[in-house]
């Protein structure tokens, strides 16, 4: 099933600051990600090693809560605040290199750490390209 995204932003009423494609791109990267950490999260729980694997689990879970509140806040546009979107993608942008670097660490032993690392390496570029077309 494709995504509702960009379909959804083409119909907001007004103008919009962004590039909508880029916008809805990262929106699709923001949920990807925040998907990813959330499983990866799971499926490091049911690991034999999960005390190992505990900085990986706080580590997936914040970078999933930040790129969720992101993706929510880069959907809306009523009353919109460029300075509360630029310090979200920032701060999602360092989350998911945070991530990506602890799950890289775990990516040769498991295959979701590998996973959830290519998911978070794609979004903090979708983040970084965002921040860098924004006045």
């Amino acid at each position: 099933m494709p995504s509702t995204t960009l379909p959804m932003i083409q119909t907001y009423p007004k103008s919009i600051n962004l590039d909508r494609t880029k916008l809805a791109a990262t929106i699709d990267a923001l949920n990807d990600c925040a998907q990813a950490c959330t499983a990866c999260a799971d499926a490091c729980l049911s690991e034999d090693m999960v005390a190992e694997l505990a900085k990986c689990i706080r580590t997936d879970l914040d970078c999933a809560d930040i790129c969720a509140t992101t993706s929510r806040v880069l959907s809306r546009h009523t009353g919109y605040d460029a300075n509360i979107s630029r310090s979200l993608l920032e701060a999602c942008a360092t989350a998911c290199r945070s991530c990506g670097d602890e799950c890289d660490r775990h990516a040769q032993m498991h295959e979701h750490c590998r996973l959830c690392a290519d998911a978070c390496r794609a979004c903090e570029r979708a983040c970084r390209d965002l921040l860098a077309t924004m006045s």
